[in-house]
């Protein structure tokens, strides 16, 4: 199937796209929606520039689409651009990351259907302990670069995800309720490294914001290596 891809540069929409693409299907384009507002509900902010990066690393092309980001308007800009892709692309579904956001599954299948597309979902309502160490066991390199939640502080930013650090997270959701693949919004990720790139994202230069109880990486500079 010829896919368009909702990508965001994390761990979810890079291992769907990793999923689809072992399953044969063709990835026709990415898809970056940039909103510019903080409150948005669709979708991922933190160092979302560098999707262009993780196109190059992958050689793959890459649509970025400016949204306000108000509820359910910023949705207008994602069905404009994917009645564009089919019409002069052909594609014939729409894939996406989604693991347990009702919210943003319902949207996506909606805008799908409108247009006639399958809505792909390969992740959808999988055990997320086991879709991580998944990630783990395909060599996917995965940083946080985003923290909003009792008991993940600063020191988290920019730590590697690893053996060590999901057995810390299952110990988190034990004490505080937190979701072990971040699927409340309690962290976002950066993937530098993966089977589908032919190269890595090196990171140069990070600063640090930290507002005492939720924070971000923001990368300022990283290359191609």
């Amino acid at each position: 199937m010829k896919l368009a891809v909702l990508f965001s540069g994390g761990k979810d929409s890079a291992y769907a796209l990793f999923k689809a693409f072992n399953a044969g299907h063709g990835i026709i384009s990415l898809v970056t929606i940039k909103a510019k507002s903080t409150d948005s509900y669709m979708y991922h902010l933190p160092n979302i520039h560098l999707t262009e990066f993780a196109a190059r690393a992958m050689d793959l092309p890459l649509v970025i689409v400016e949204t306000p980001g108000e509820k359910e308007k910023e949705l207008l800009e994602l069905e404009q651009i994917l009645r564009s892709l089919k019409e002069e692309k052909k594609i014939e579904g729409v894939l996406s990351g989604a693991i347990a956001s009702q919210y943003q599954k319902e949207r996506v299948d909606k805008i799908c259907q409108d247009l006639s597309l399958e809505s792909v979902a390969p992740l959808w309502h999988k055990n997320q302990l086991e879709l991580m160490n998944e990630m783990l066991e395909n060599k996917f390199e995965i940083i946080i670069v985003g923290v909003a939640a009792a008991g993940l502080d600063e020191s988290f930013l920019g730590r590697k995800i690893d053996d060590k650090l999901l057995a810390e997270l299952v110990e988190l959701n034990k004490k505080y309720s937190i979701n072990i693949a971040g699927e409340g919004g309690e962290f976002e990720t950066l993937v530098t490294n993966c089977p589908m790139f032919k190269k890595r994202i090196k990171i140069i230069e990070t600063e640090t914001e930290w507002d005492g109880s939720r924070g971000e990486l923001k990368i300022k500079k990283v290359e191609l290596v």
